[in-house]
């Protein structure tokens, strides 16, 4: 590395590096536990767990049939979904959740018809924390599956086609088992993203203590009644990034 580049990067890791030293410091450590005991940290914690993780396994059963018709062709048609997979990746949070309201809201698009047939109304609901969260979520388990599907062999399974295993077969044997590692980095990356999710679920699903009001809110609203408290959370939330990214160094982060 030539030493010119030497100090920029030292000041670019220092920028990334300070934010969580200030976490460090600041943290009230003798009362870590008593925080994480409180009941409103304990009821947003697993109202955020419950919820991410119902968000991840949404992604993983409706993201992978997407992500295989993604790899499967470069038509317009596909480009253009692409892009709408995308979309939510680049569009600030606030802005999809209020798209979700316009469409699965009380008077939604999809949403008015549901509350007045089957009297199932999505906003201000944990359920309507699932969905804000699916909606963020699913694009990072989608584009990180279809760029494993891309780089997949196809002779594999042409081989075994030509051994007269059927589509399906093919596909539950010979692809999924070859994608495995794809498959457990977007369902990570997918869980991690829902987990901290805050602008669109805010925004569709409200911020009920007990009812809507998953970490990342919970430590908005604690910035403002309990420092501490918010400190303590915001530990939690970046130990938990940081255990993915653990979980995912051999992918992406091979070693040399």
């Amino acid at each position: 590395m030539p030493r010119v580049l030497l100090v920029p990067a030292v000041v670019a890791g220092g920028f990334f590096l300070l934010p969580l030293v200030g976490l460090c410091l600041r943290a009230p450590w003798s009362d870590i536990a008593a925080h994480v005991a409180g009941p409103e940290i304990r009821a947003a914690l697993f109202l955020s767990l419950r919820c991410s993780l119902s968000a991840a396994l949404i992604s993983v059963v409706l993201g992978l049939p997407l992500a295989v018709w993604l790899a499967s062709g470069a038509s317009r048609l596909h480009a253009v979904v692409r892009v709408l997979v995308t979309l939510p990746m680049v569009l600030p949070p606030v802005v999809g959740g209020v798209a979700m309201l316009l469409a699965y809201g009380r008077n939604g698009i999809v949403g008015a018809p549901l509350d007045k047939w089957l009297g199932l109304a999505l906003p201000f609901t944990s359920q309507g924390v699932i969905v804000a969260e699916t909606y963020v979520a699913m694009p990072f388990f989608v584009l990180t599956v279809e760029g494993g599907l891309r780089s997949l062999d196809p002779r594999f399974g042409d081989a075994a086609a030509t051994l007269g295993a059927g589509p399906w077969r093919v596909f539950r044997t010979i692809t999924v088992p070859m994608i495995a590692p794809s498959l457990r980095a977007g369902l990570l990356v997918a869980w991690a993203r829902a987990l901290g999710e805050f602008g669109a679920t805010i925004t569709f699903a409200g911020n009920l203590a007990g009812k809507t009001r998953t970490m990342p809110l919970a430590v908005y609203v604690a910035l403002e009644t309990a420092p501490d408290a918010a400190i303590v959370l915001s530990l939690l939330l970046v130990v938990t990034a940081g255990s993915v990214l653990i979980l995912l160094r051999r992918q992406w982060f091979p070693a040399r």
